[in-house]
């Protein structure tokens, strides 16, 4: 069969030019944050990728070798982050990593939804303090500025979440956490009428969900404390936060303040994150705090109005063949994306209208004769005739 397997996708060139586009920024902001790079491998051991009971690790995909090893493809990066510090115990804490690759799960196939998708994570592990958390929204805060996409920054704690549980009496908190987080899946009814399975306390639960954090200060709910320090911090930093009680974020490692980012027009997630002080440092024996947070990249890509024009110039040779690749390494060594093309001169204006060339070149006896090249601007169709050094600055202007 050869056609695409299902849930992936090829990226043709505009999508890929927007796509690297946004990388590249993103990666720029990791690097002005005072984030590292680091690099780890697409399979791992299956035994390390399955460090909890989370849905989304029944979706691993799973793999054999030919020494009969049982690997599996990474879905996150969390769980490498362990083995990393296990295999190097003297890397020194706070340590700030980006990391930006490709993460898969084998799970049904959905429109927008893919079975390799790009995620682009920081994290600062080692550090317990709150101004760590508000690193990671206030880097967040500066991508999608940047990106001028308009979000909502999601805010809760997995301690006050447990603990607005554990008020009512009810002991299935990850079983009713699990349906909490169902909310942005099925409606309100639909997650009451499952959790109503499990407790009779649904109304007394979702009333709690109504409250602002001042109410679950005051009544010293446990990881209320750290959330409203969070939202203090995050005032120097001019972001605005708004409180979600019921967010539950979906991995069960995580330990205090969570996050999650939405684009107001989408409603979907392009962005999460937040403390998990109890999984870096477990094949160490000891706990060393971590938060992080991860951009999808599918994601913002899809909503991101960003029209990249990949080749600035395409030389059209005349029968000057010579001529024309000595302007082309010219311009290239100007740092001005240029193409080339011999022959007729319809199919070179036809195949720069279909990759959106901004300015083609024409190079002919006429051009050569009068020592300047003829320009034409494929927007307006209006030509000029400039010297190189007139060229050269009008297509880097």
């Amino acid at each position: 069969m050869i056609e695409t397997v299902k849930g992936f996708r090829d990226i043709l060139s505009k999508e890929a030019l927007k796509r690297n586009y946004i990388k590249k920024l993103i990666e720029e902001k990791f690097s002005l944050y005072g984030f590292l790079p680091i690099e780890t491998p697409t399979i791992e051991y299956e035994e390390l990728l399955k460090t909890s009971n989370d849905d989304v690790v029944s979706d691993i995909f799973k793999l054999q070798d030919k020494g009969q090893r049982k690997l599996a493809l990474r879905y996150e990066f969390t769980g490498q982050l362990a083995r990393l510090l296990k295999e190097n115990p003297t890397l020194k804490l706070p340590f700030k990593r980006y990391q930006i690759g490709n993460v898969f799960r084998d799970e049904p196939a959905k429109p927008g939804r893919y079975r390799e998708f790009t995620q682009c994570d920081v994290d600062i592990i080692g550090d317990s303090n709150i101004n760590s958390d508000a690193e990671c929204l206030a880097l967040a805060n500066d991508i999608f500025s940047e990106l001028k996409i308009k979000v909502e920054i999601k805010i809760n704690n997995r301690k006050l979440l447990n603990s607005i549980i554990k008020s009512l009496n009810i002991n299935e908190t990850n079983l009713i956490i699990r349906e909490i987080d169902k909310l942005d899946k099925l409606t309100i009814q639909e997650v009451k009428a499952n959790i109503s399975k499990i407790t009779n306390k649904t109304d007394k639960l979702f009333s709690f969900f109504t409250k602002d954090i001042d109410y679950f200060v005051k009544n010293k709910f446990e990881g209320a404390s750290e959330l409203k320090e969070l939202m203090n911090i995050c005032k120097n930093y001019k972001i605005k936060l708004k409180f979600y009680p019921n967010l539950a974020r979906g991995f069960s490692y995580y330990t205090g303040n969570v996050f999650e980012i939405i684009n107001d027009k989408y409603k979907f997630t392009i962005a999460a994150g937040g403390r998990y002080d109890k999984v870096v440092g477990k094949y160490l024996n000891r706990e060393i705090p971590a938060v992080g947070i991860s951009f999808g990249l599918d994601r913002i890509s899809e909503i991101a109005k960003i029209d990249i024009k990949p080749i600035k110039v395409l030389i059209i040779s005349i029968a000057e063949d010579k001529k024309s690749i000595e302007l082309v390494n010219q311009l290239r060594k100007s740092k001005i994306t240029t193409t080339i093309m011999f022959g007729k001169i319809s199919k070179a204006l036809e195949y720069a209208n279909s990759y959106n060339i901004e300015y083609t070149i024409f190079i002919g006896k006429e051009e050569i004769k009068k020592k300047k090249f003829k320009l034409r601007d494929m927007k307006t169709g209006k030509e000029q005739f400039l010297t190189l050094t007139n060229l050269i600055k009008k297509l880097k202007s």
